[in-house]
Parts: C-alpha cells; structure tokens; sequence
C-alpha cells in the first residue's frame, strides 16, 4: 500500500513525455513515466479537458457515476482518479454516510484533489498505483476509472484489480476516448488529432499532449475492451457511446467468488 505522504520529485520541466504507443497488454510506458507527466500538467489539467471535450466532460463524468449505481451509505473507489472530480461525484451519490477512496499515481494531481475536497468526511485521497490498489478484497459496491485505463501498462490486470476490491454483484465502470466511425465523429477527432495538440503547445504542455493523442489512437476498440473485461472476470459487460461515439463507457458486473 502506497502512503498518502509518499511522493517524488515532478520531472524537470521540459523532460520528454512518454510515446503514448501500447503492447499487446497496455500503454507502452512504465506507470511512473505517466505519473511524473501527469504530476507535470496537473495544474493545467482542469481547464484543459473542459477545452478539448468542447465542454462535454462533466455529462461524460456524471453519466459514468450513473452507471456506478451507488446508493446512500455505498462505497466507492475511483482509480486514476487526478484531480477527483469523478470521485466527488461518486461521494455526493453516496451521501450520506458514504465511502470513496480516490487513488492516483501523481502526488501532483491528488495534491489538487486533496485541497479541493477539504472537509468532506468519508472522501478520501491516496497515491497508489492501479496495477496494485490500496485496498482489500470486496470493499466497495463499484470502481470506476475515468480517462485512466489508457495510460496503464497492462488493461487486464486494472479490470481485474477493480474486480478485486469491489463485492460480487457490484459495478467496475470505465469511461474512456474511443476512435469513433460517425460522420460526426470523424469531425471531432480531426479536432482532437490535429487542434488538441496545439492547444496543448500554448498551454506549454505541448509533448503531454501529443502523449494524450497517441494514447487514444493507440487504445483498443470498444469491442476489445469488452473483451479484456470479460478476461478480467467481469461478467455482463455492455458499453455506450457518447458524443457520436468520441468516448465509451463500458460497464461489467463483478461474479461470485469461487468457493
């Protein structure tokens, strides 16, 4: 279990981003090269994806909470949870007496979380990594990673890891870009390929996010997330997508445990 004092110098400004290319099994780049790019931009991070979601990324978010399916007095955990929107989301709907853990790699961005979230019992922050969450077995009533699932080295093993710590019968949620098909969507990722990374260039971000773009193309389809998810041990798996399909929310069902 990671500490939630632990952290570690940020990058030297200026040190290159990670490739954003994958393996058969996930991103291509070591957790802690995202987490120091990401302990990079956290100050940036905000503002920059209501930009270039067109100011879509708070319906995105609230719609994957919906999914979620907490109920008062419920228990959540968000993984690659940055600044801790979703997580704050996923705590009103659990209000009141809830639980939920928000854990992220960066200490710069669970910093910002931590400030922003002051003084909401039962609202929590950690850094820690999602190959290995900070908690046991069955905890929560769902898990849900917004935006996270691309940056880690090996997919199956983050579904499976939120299976892990969510009860049998609860909910891992992931909303994630998708590389849509629509007509409308070719419109949106010219956007995102060709104007993100520029914005990101006057934002003095400009390799961060050239990293999110190579990201996204470099992400499985819909139809092979499910998949991954199913090798995960996640049973029911359906999906959405929002937006003519610039992004997909992928729900399953964790199963009974063995024995």
């Amino acid at each position: 279990m990671t500490s939630p004092r632990d952290s570690r110098p940020d990058a030297p400004p200026g040190s290159a981003a990670p490739s954003g290319l994958a393996t058969e099994r996930g991103n291509a780049a070591a957790s802690t090269e995202v987490g120091a790019m990401f302990d990079q931009i956290s100050g940036v991070y905000d503002p920059m994806n209501l930009v270039i979601s067109a100011f879509q990324e708070p319906r995105w978010r609230k719609r994957a909470v919906t999914f979620a399916g907490l109920r008062p007095g419920g228990r959540a955990i968000d993984v690659a949870s940055g600044t801790g929107k979703v997580a704050a989301d996923l705590h009103r709907s659990a209000e009141p007496h809830g639980e939920v853990l928000g854990v992220d790699i960066s200490p710069g961005m669970i910093g910002i979380a931590r400030q922003r979230f002051v003084g909401r019992p039962g609202l929590t922050f950690v850094v820690g990594d999602a190959m290995a969450l900070p908690a046991e077995d069955g905890r929560f009533d769902a898990a849900t990673i917004a935006f996270g699932m691309r940056n880690l080295p090996d997919y199956t093993r983050g579904f499976a890891e939120m299976a892990r710590v969510v009860r049998p019968g609860g909910k891992v949620v992931c909303l994630e870009i998708a590389r849509p098909r629509s007509r409308l969507a070719r419109i949106m990722r010219w956007w995102f390929d060709r104007i993100v990374p520029l914005i990101g260039k006057v934002a003095g971000q400009g390799g961060a996010y050239a990293y999110l773009v190579r990201s996204v193309q470099s992400y499985p389809a819909p139809e092979r997330i499910a998949e991954v998810m199913r090798e995960a041990g996640l049973l029911g798996i359906r999906w959405i997508g929002m937006s003519g399909g610039i992004v997909t929310i992928h729900v399953g069902t964790v199963p009974p445990r063995e024995g």
